[in-house]
């Protein structure tokens, strides 16, 4: 990878929704929809078959056929980093190998599933993904798991370990990393409620949920904070905390009517055993709180 592509591992990154018919089957014309939506806002690059996009619902063939429709509409106009943790790292490995072939700029993957085996058994599943392309390597850490002094010492010694991504509200845990670890690695937060703290501790860039609706804005306002516009930063992430407190319970149902009345996107329903819970919320509360959220955008 040249420094130029080193370079755009940052900035703001959509965990793409994966879109599927009504019978559940990958629906790639939907997706060519959202991708070119989030091309046109601006964003800095793509995060495929994430928790956000399911992919762990997916069959390993079905995952081959959505990193290869993806990378194809995507066709280099924007990085793409594809997420390939599975049950078993062969798969894993697979996975990264297609990706990397198709054209993914960066390869990440959960650590092990299911199974219980300690940080030494977590390192030598990322060894052998990371091992199996030249594309740099995000370990994916989720919730508050303390990312120790003996796991980042053995992340170290893997080769092509281009950063993490870490959806994580322990803020004191993304400063540890960014200290304790490699000095060119790239850091991305994967909580959208801490878009702008994560930054405080040393993140390059944003990973999330929240950015398939308002990405542009979520990308001006940390550059705003960046830039030192503290205040701007401070009335915007109070308002989206508020805003993702009040749809957690509902998020995905949220967003899949968002994207059908705002743009005519339909990623339909959830794979099982996830489940759709009814909207609380009519189609103009939705819109004014996707708008109320887009104005501070237009503030600056």
């Amino acid at each position: 990878m040249t420094n130029s592509e080193y370079n755009k591992l940052q900035g703001i990154w959509p965990a793409l929704f994966t879109p599927v018919d009504k019978n559940g089957c990958f629906n790639s014309h939907e997706l060519e929809k959202l991708i070119e939506l989030m091309i046109r806002q601006g964003v800095d690059g793509f995060y495929l078959l994430g928790s956000t996009g399911q992919g762990f619902l997916f069959s390993e063939k079905e995952r081959l056929k959505i990193a290869e429709d993806a990378l194809s509409i995507v066709n280099g106009r924007l990085p793409v980093m594809v997420q390939v943790g599975a049950m078993n790292t062969l798969e894993s490995v697979r996975l990264a190998q297609h990706a990397a072939k198709v054209g993914a700029v960066a390869i990440s993957s959960v650590g092990p599933i299911y199974y219980s085996g300690g940080i030494q058994m977590a390192l030598e599943h990322y060894r052998k993904i990371a091992v199996a392309t030249d594309r740099p390597f995000f370990p994916y850490q989720i919730g508050n798991v303390d990312a120790n002094d003996h796991f980042i010492a053995g992340l170290k010694k893997i080769p092509n370990i281009g950063g993490m991504k870490l959806t994580t509200g322990n803020l004191l845990s993304i400063s540890s990393i960014h200290r304790k670890g490699h000095p060119d690695w790239r850091l991305f937060s994967g909580a959208d409620e801490l878009l702008c703290h994560a930054a405080l501790c040393g993140t390059a860039g944003a990973i999330g949920t929240s950015y398939n609706l308002i990405g542009d804005t979520c990308k001006a306002i940390r550059q705003d904070f960046l830039d030192g516009n503290v205040k701007a930063a401070t009335g915007f992430m109070m308002a989206l905390q508020a805003f993702i407190e009040r749809i957690l319970p509902v998020i995905r149902p949220f967003f899949q009517r968002e994207l059908i009345i705002r743009h005519g996107i339909d990623i339909g329903n959830p794979l099982p055993p996830l489940m759709t819970d009814a909207l609380p919320f009519t189609d103009d509360e939705i819109m004014e709180m996707i708008t109320s959220l887009e104005e501070f955008k237009n503030k600056n």
